[in-house]
């Protein structure tokens, strides 16, 4: 047990299976330089837009929304989740510069539905975005707030108070409707220079008690051997996944903190996933594959692993789809 638990040292969270995140400023100058570059990336094919399911949506079953990167709106049971909402231009401390937004979100804040619950997966800016959280609470100030350890006192410092902190397999019963726990991710922390890695990263398991539906938000995460599939063996009934499949190159230097569309296929095996939905791609540019290359791995992972592609879809921002 002890082994999936969060470890720390000196104050900071670590990640128990691996040793060497590759983040400090040598590493990003040595990625500047190109001492990192991957070989060239097999061709995304003229016209290549991700297979779709021909099938008529409807709005009674439980839905998902892919918001763009790793925010999806989700309905289930009535209620409608947001996962890590992030709607400015940029992701970034200052308004004027930092990572620039390609594909604008498709629905305006203030049209959205009533949001019940949102899940913060950890601290970065591109996950934990100011100006979205403070338009959200000031639109729908009940909204309960799930974070990992240590979060909860930035929100408390924003004025935010219905917020609930949860550890890795911790768990909290919300309105006897559904069950909430953390779950392990490989990742970092820290929002600026002084505070690395002293809150955890975090994904979610969300069980819906009345109908039994079991949604998967894998949050931002290198690839283990372990926790994936110990999340799986705990959870053996996952009915949707929200995984990450982009901001990947060069692997020299982003594997330990973020998984290629191979790593994701791994992941929906791993869990058993019934259904996946690619995540965290398009919207801004943090690594060096082309924009279009996620969706296009993706479908050739899951050809290579025999998996039908339609049990793991890169959707487009907007486009509806039942689970």
């Amino acid at each position: 047990m002890d082994d999936y638990l969060p470890k720390r040292h000196k104050g900071r969270y670590i990640n128990a299976h691996v040793k060497d995140l590759r983040r400090k400023p040598r590493d990003f100058l040595f990625w500047m330089l190109g001492f990192f570059r991957d070989l060239p990336f097999e061709k995304v094919p003229q016209g290549f837009s991700y297979p779709m399911p021909d099938q008529e949506f409807d709005g009674k079953k439980p839905w998902a929304m892919w918001m763009g990167h790793s925010s999806y709106l989700v309905s289930v049971g009535g209620r409608h989740i947001l996962t890590d909402p992030i709607w400015s231009k940029r992701c970034s401390p200052v308004p004027l510069c930092g990572p620039k937004r390609k594909h604008p979100p498709p629905m305006p804040i203030d049209q959205l539905p009533k949001i019940d619950y949102v899940l913060i997966s950890h601290d970065h800016y591109d996950h934990l975005d100011l100006p979205t959280v403070e338009k959200l609470h000031e639109r729908f100030p009940h909204i309960l707030w799930v974070v990992p350890q240590g979060v909860k006192k930035w929100f408390e410092k924003q004025g935010i108070r219905n917020v609930v902190e949860l550890s890795w397999w911790e768990d909290v019963d919300i309105d006897s409707m559904f069950k909430i726990t953390a779950v392990p991710t490989q990742h970092f922390s820290g929002r600026g220079s002084t505070d690395s890695n002293k809150t955890l990263w975090a994904g979610y398991v969300i069980e819906e008690l009345l109908t039994s539906k079991v949604l998967y938000f894998v949050g931002d995460t290198g690839y283990n051997e372990r926790d994936f599939k110990e999340i799986g063996r705990r959870f053996p009934t996952i009915d949707l996944s929200l995984v990450p499949i982009g901001s990947y190159s060069p692997r020299k230097f982003m594997a330990a903190v973020h998984i290629e569309p191979r790593d994701a296929v791994k992941i929906h095996m791993d869990v058993r996933s019934k259904f996946s939905l690619g995540m965290h791609w398009k919207t801004f540019r943090l690594s060096e594959e082309p924009m279009d290359q996620p969706p296009f791995d993706l479908l050739l992972s899951l050809k290579k692993e025999n998996l039908d592609p339609m049990s793991f879809l890169a959707p487009e921002p907007g486009h509806r789809i039942n689970w």
